[in-house]
């Protein structure tokens, strides 16, 4: 195993920062939290701006190596810091490229081109800074329906994970989706709720919630006219 070094995680309060702090509760690695929020400047400061010059969240700093993005941060613990005992990711190569094909689909269908457009457009998110657009919103919602027949294919034959019987930390991804396709209600396929209920109750996914709670409320600076 490779030595921990000082790992520090910035960010909380999203359904993106909650997967590097649970990756880490999974892998029972001790670390540091810089408890900044999105939209609050608190990304602007000079010392965050010249860790990460795209003044998002979350980051990771093992050391002096800097990494941002969730599912990159999920993928280098999993990666640098998985052992027999507690690994999240596969070992064998078309097994490795299984689990790297759920994480794509995830970011890349789920998240970014599904509930983040949504998140982007809705009257009681972003939208007052991106633009308010109903029909955008309500077409990415039928997206995300449309794409999560994957996952209700893949659960069909019974399996516990999306490896099989093995968490890797494509489910961490994947549970983040769900959760936030819920939240937007969107609605979820009828066999991805048991599934969600059995991530849920791992003592590393609860650990992580609590973690990701803002010490105060998160109120984003307001964007002028």
């Amino acid at each position: 195993m490779v030595a921990t070094r000082s790992l520090t995680l910035w960010g909380v309060g999203t359904s993106r920062t909650v997967r590097p702090h649970w990756a880490m509760h999974e892998l029972g690695l001790p670390y540091t939290t810089k408890p900044i929020g999105p939209r609050t400047g608190e990304t602007k400061t000079a010392e965050y701006t010249k860790l990460n010059p795209r003044q998002k969240i979350p980051l990771l700093q093992d050391g002096e190596f800097c990494i941002g993005e969730s599912a990159a941060i999920v993928a280098y613990l999993s990666s640098m810091y998985s052992t027999p005992e507690r690994a999240l990711i596969p070992e064998t190569p078309r097994d490795h490229a299984a689990w790297l094909e759920w994480c794509f689909y995830v970011v890349a269908e789920l998240d970014s081109t599904s509930l983040y457009v949504m998140r982007r457009h809705r009257a009681d998110a972003l939208g007052p800074i991106y633009g308010v657009a109903p029909e955008v919103v309500a077409k990415a919602g039928e997206y995300f329906r449309e794409q999560l027949r994957h996952v209700e294919v893949a659960l069909a034959d019974g399996r516990t994970f999306l490896m099989g019987d093995r968490f890797t930390s494509a489910d961490i991804l994947l549970t983040t989706c769900l959760e936030w396709a819920i939240a937007y209600g969107v609605g979820i396929c009828e066999n991805a709720h048991p599934y969600l209920e059995r991530i849920q109750a791992r003592p590393a996914y609860q650990l992580a919630k609590e973690a990701n709670v803002p010490l105060a409320p998160i109120i984003p600076v307001q964007i002028k006219a």
